[in-house]
């Protein structure tokens, strides 16, 4: 069993798919939730339930197609919530 609360994972899109990209996790309600950590380049967090992982992959994938969302390495300075 795993300690963590979520599993965090970073992406750039283009910036105008921002938007929509946040209203399609959040109509999955609770399966995922993005944080915009720089809207100047795109840059966002994903964090999902390490047990819905799986689940958080396959709707990844389809975005990433979708709007062109491409994993990125973690910041190494994150901002404070």
């Amino acid at each position: 069993m795993t300690t963590e609360i979520f599993s965090k994972r970073y992406f750039r899109l283009p910036r105008a798919e921002i938007g929509h990209l946040r209203f399609i996790l959040e109509s999955y309600d609770g399966l995922a939730f993005a944080r915009t950590l720089d809207s100047g380049s795109g840059l966002v967090e994903i964090a999902c339930s390490p047990s819905r992982r799986e689940d958080v992959d396959e709707l990844l994938k389809t975005l990433a197609e979708e709007v062109g969302l491409r994993e990125v390495p973690a910041p190494e300075v994150l901002a404070p919530l």
